[in-house]
């Protein structure tokens, strides 16, 4: 392949991770969706390709709709234990940030909810929202008629802003604070003081502590907090596994405020919270290693700002 080809497609390699990660939700299958992107790209008749970018962007939707409807992934996301791949901020995968919609696509709760549309609904609605591309150029892409992808973006949110916890966007600022307060509560033990920090309809899902799978989930602002309360309630077993006593770092993960566990080794567990209002509404917690991979290379190259526990 030529040097400008390959230039060609480098300049567009960040913009197909984004949209591959969030069509996926995993950066490692973003990734190998790129790959095999740049594969196709080399071995295609690049003279008879008109506009590169489209082409591109046609090729690595189709490839993440391939993988959404494989047998193996429809049967990892049935089973309930699947969970998106936080990414750490300012990590190029995160893509588009400047509206509302490039924010909120790419945040746990909407690439959750994402996973109740089907695949073609969910393409259509990332291409949409997250790219600003116009119903033409998806029904181009998708190989359906614009008024399909009308209605397949229509359809998708819908269900998408009826579930979702919509309010206004959260200064990050107020944000930290929010979550500095909660993580005081939850390393002393205040559980009144975390119950009053939590929505009356407060969720939590956890991936528990190490390499579990079996999702752990909690409803009602007393389970949420006493769930907390004894995950950040540390005890030798639990140094342990984490293999020291981790410092308690809070940074943005997909544009949300998150409390970062952090042992010499590097990350060893986060929380990501959902904030409104001056209230926590929901929490993930994920400590299975596979699932920090990415978070945790950026970490290593990140300048965090000091830990706001020293010591757990």
């Amino acid at each position: 392949m030529d040097s400008p080809a390959i230039d060609r497609f480098e300049a567009g390699r960040d913009r197909l991770a984004s949209l591959a990660y969030r069509l996926l939700g995993s950066a490692d299958d973003a990734e190998d969706a790129v790959q095999d992107t740049f594969l196709r790209w080399q071995a295609a008749d690049r003279e008879r390709v008109r506009m590169p970018e489209a082409w591109l962007t046609k090729v690595v939707t189709n490839i993440c709709l391939d993988r959404l409807r494989s047998a193996r992934a429809r049967h990892e996301r049935a089973a309930g234990d699947w969970m998106p791949e936080p990414l750490l901020e300012g990590d190029p995968m995160l893509g588009p940030a400047e509206t509302v919609e490039q924010r909120e696509s790419v945040s746990l709760a909407v690439l959750t909810l994402m996973e109740r549309l089907s695949p073609v609904e969910r393409a259509a609605y990332v291409l949409h929202e997250a790219f600003s591309y116009p119903h033409a150029e998806i029904a181009g892409i998708l190989d359906i008629t614009e008024s399909a992808s009308q209605q397949h973006v229509h359809r998708a949110r819908r269900r998408v802003t009826t579930e979702r916890r919509v309010g206004d966007e959260v200064d990050p600022a107020a944000a930290r604070r929010i979550v500095e307060e909660f993580l005081a509560a939850a390393t002393s033990g205040r559980t009144e003081r975390l119950v009053a920090l939590l929505t009356a309809d407060a969720t939590a899902v956890s991936d528990g502590f190490g390499p579990a799978r079996r999702l752990l989930r909690f409803t009602t602002r007393e389970r949420v907090a006493s769930y907390v309360r004894a995950g950040f309630t540390p005890t030798a077993a639990k140094r342990r596994l984490a293999g020291g006593s981790p410092a308690m770092h809070v940074a943005l993960v997909n544009g949300s405020p998150a409390v970062l566990a952090v042992t010499d080794d590097g990350v060893v567990g986060i929380v990501v919270f959902e904030v409104g209002d001056g209230m926590v509404s929901s929490l993930r917690g994920i400590a299975a290693a596979d699932r920090l991979a990415r978070l945790n290379e950026a970490w290593r190259q990140h300048e965090p700002d000091p830990p706001v526990v020293s010591a757990w």
